[in-house]
């Protein structure tokens, strides 16, 4: 795992729906990238985890599971 400094750098950025219209406590994750950025909604400026697709895929599949 890697992380960007500044996630605004990167484009792409959605929540899951399920996250509601507010800003608190939600996770927004960048689509095409080689990498899946993963950052905080209330700090669009702060840094980005970086996950390899694979893992990223494990990760939310054992969400689902």
């Amino acid at each position: 795992m890697a992380d960007i400094s500044d996630a605004s750098t990167l484009s792409g950025w959605y929540k899951s729906s399920y996250s509601g219209g507010g800003q608190s406590d939600c996770l927004e994750v960048a689509r095409g990238h080689a990498a899946v950025p993963v950052r905080d909604s209330k700090n669009t400026c702060g840094p980005a985890l970086l996950f390899s697709a694979d893992s990223w895929a494990a990760f939310v599949g054992a969400l689902k599971g």
